[in-house]
């Protein structure tokens, strides 16, 4: 019985030593995985942004009609790419 519970006990210390490593590692793979998903909306708004409000330079018109239209789109994609990304399962 002793020799059992010295065991277990051994086998628990040894996992626990290596699981840090393996988390770090996972909280790492998250980090980068969700701050790339940040870059992509920032960009993929900022070229709709960028899109709508030099067509509607182009055109001339009062209202900026196309800025509203690219914007939403954007936020459509993203929302889309959000959903499809955070779905995956490592």
């Amino acid at each position: 019985m002793a020799v059992a519970t010295w065991m277990n006990r051994r086998q628990l210390i040894t996992r626990n030593m290596e699981k840090p490593s393996s988390r770090k590692q996972n909280n790492l793979k998250l980090i980068y995985r969700y701050a790339g998903l940040a870059f992509q909306m920032m960009a993929t708004l900022g070229l709709g942004v960028f899109a709508g409000y030099k067509l509607d330079q182009r055109i001339g018109w009062r209202f900026p009609v196309f800025l509203l239209i690219f914007s939403l789109i954007a936020l459509a994609i993203i929302l889309w790419q959000i959903i499809k990304d955070t779905r995956k399962h490592d």
